[in-house]
């Protein structure tokens, strides 16, 4: 579904993404792993086009995207979920579902407001409430909602562990697991590998903006030197 072929992308003269090449099936939960700073999040945002590589191509569903504006990557069927949310606090949660609305696609599942909030039951105790009256467990529900309805064939989630209650985040993990099971491709941006073990197919592990890793959580725990050079603290 998304293939990413060697890569480069700069923050200035900042080389941050240096050679990167990867795939995302369709139908996988793929993490993208690594510490903070390795690259993760300009992995997802030169995916978007909102930080464009340089060099190399991304190409989703065998269309080629790099160079185009980030609202015709959205268009075309990638949802974007960043790690620092960006609701619109002054609009309600009904509001901000219907911001994100967007056609029916042939080729990803279709949600509704009603679908949504079986998914989420906090957003629907709290559909009449302003973003800024949320929590950040809350608001990190409602950007996801929001970006689903849009009806994305492809859920990039960057840090969606990051900062909230250990309840939300095992919430979190279960709301993955259903977009899994509707037929979504996801792709998260973690550094917690409890939480992405319990939801992820596929481990990338990224350092310096090179891929180290990249295979099942099965050969990951069969390679510990792997795992503790890149991922420990």
């Amino acid at each position: 579904m998304l293939s990413v072929e060697r890569i480069h992308s700069y923050y200035g003269k900042a080389h941050i993404l240096n050679d990167l090449s990867f795939e995302v099936r369709r139908g996988e939960v793929v993490a993208l792993l690594g510490r903070n700073g390795a690259g993760k999040s300009t992995t997802m945002k030169s995916v978007m086009q909102l930080v464009r590589p340089r060099q190399g191509q991304v190409t989703f569903q065998g269309r080629e995207l790099v160079g185009e504006p980030a609202f015709r990557v959205a268009k075309c069927g990638i949802g974007y979920v960043p790690e620092d949310r960006r609701i619109f606090t002054d609009l309600t949660v009904l509001e901000n579902l219907e911001v994100g609305r967007q056609p029916k696609r042939e080729d990803a599942p279709f949600w509704t407001q009603e679908q949504l909030f079986e998914i989420f039951p906090n957003l629907f105790e709290r559909r009449a409430n302003r973003g800024k009256h949320m929590s950040g467990g809350e608001q990190q529900m409602l950007t996801i909602a929001r970006t689903l309805m849009g009806n994305p064939a492809l859920l990039l989630l960057d840090e969606p562990s990051e900062g909230i209650a250990p309840v939300i985040v095992e919430q979190m993990a279960e709301t993955i697991k259903t977009l899994k099971a509707e037929g979504l491709t996801v792709m998260i941006s973690e550094q917690n590998l409890h939480f992405a073990r319990a939801v992820a197919d596929r481990a990338i592990i990224i350092e310096g903006g090179e891929k180290k890793f990249d295979g099942s959580f099965a050969e990951l725990e069969a390679h510990p030197e792997i795992r503790d050079a890149y991922l420990s603290v």
